[in-house]
């Protein structure tokens, strides 16, 4: 038995057939055509879908399940990505569905991407076995998810958690969700490679001037892209107190592209979270990184259709319907 899954983000469209033990059997990847029609975008998914169906363990699928930046609608099997402006209400369960090569009785389960990637951290990851634990993914985009007394929440429409959204600035910036001062507009790895360009950083010739390059430009002492990072943290570390004095975590969890950063992201957010953190019951949270790397949201796409599919993986007991 294995289990079909997508993850679709703004950078990269992703595909596997993950067996129950939550390992990787194929694994097929497009870049995401953010920019293009929504035709173009489509394409793409099914793209992933062909390479997936032509391995041999294709035909031992039992479900599937899709992890899709947000916001989602996973009752209406809709996909409004913020990051992808051509999908606004776009039929992606739909399309997924009628490919040619899934059989009739799967129906393709929708849930947001950091949702995904929380329940396959809460399965296999760096939160196993953790009560309250919020875990974020900061990408193209920030999303997050909720583990609340030890089963993942993901909401009436698939996207609790959702801390990119969150407000941070009240004076701030538009996000491009249409909000003033979010998190995603401080933290992305879009934002922190603007940031640092607006604050004169350049990157070296012939090397694309993204959140990684940054990096690597703070690791290697460049005050403005260390402060690019700083204000990254700070943002996410504002949102994280907010998040606990809300809910009671126990561990906070960060995955996605710009978690690669590793202290560069982690030493300056460790320290804003103690300024905002302050409360007994907040104070000294654990912020740690995520342990599946770049395949959590496929892990924890599969995991939730097999959960909601009563397809028998261990961990379906503990997600929340």
């Amino acid at each position: 038995m294995v289990y079909g899954a997508l993850d679709i983000g703004g950078t990269k469209i992703a595909g596997a057939l993950v067996d129950e033990d939550g390992h990787l059997v194929a694994r097929a990847q497009r870049a995401t055509p953010a920019r293009r029609p929504a035709e173009e975008l489509a394409a793409a998914v099914t793209a992933v879908q062909d390479e997936l169906a032509a391995h041999p363990a294709w035909a031992d699928l039992s479900c599937f399940g899709i992890a899709s930046a947000g916001p989602v609608d996973a009752a209406a099997g809709t996909v409004s990505p913020v990051n992808i402006p051509a999908w606004r209400g776009f039929p992606l369960v739909e399309l997924v569905r009628t490919h040619p090569a899934v059989p009739a009785g799967v129906r393709p389960v929708l849930v947001g991407d950091a949702v995904a990637m929380t329940a396959a951290e809460h399965w296999l990851g760096a939160a196993r076995g953790v009560a309250n634990a919020l875990c974020m993914v900061v990408s193209t985009g920030v999303g997050g998810g909720l583990v609340l007394d030890g089963r993942v929440h993901g909401g009436r429409t698939g996207n609790a958690g959702h801390i990119g959204h969150i407000t941070v600035d009240l004076d701030g910036p538009r996000c491009p969700c249409g909000a003033p001062g979010c998190v995603e507009t401080y933290a992305s790895g879009t934002a922190i490679a603007a940031h640092a360009l607006a604050l004169g950083w350049t990157a070296p010739s012939g090397v694309r001037p993204d959140a990684a390059a940054v990096a690597a430009a703070a690791r290697g002492g460049d005050d403005r892209a260390r402060a690019a990072f700083d204000r990254a943290a700070r943002a996410l570390a504002a949102a994280i107190a907010a998040t606990a004095a809300l809910v009671e975590l126990d561990r906070v969890v960060i995955g996605g592209g710009v978690a690669q950063a590793a202290d560069t992201l982690f030493a300056p957010l460790r320290r804003h979270l103690a300024h905002y953190a302050v409360l007994d019951f907040v104070r000294d949270l654990p912020v740690v990184p995520a342990a599946l790397a770049l395949d959590a949201g496929l892990i924890g796409a599969a995991a939730t259709a097999s959960a909601t599919r009563g397809a028998g993986a261990g961990y379906a007991p503990a997600l929340l319907p």
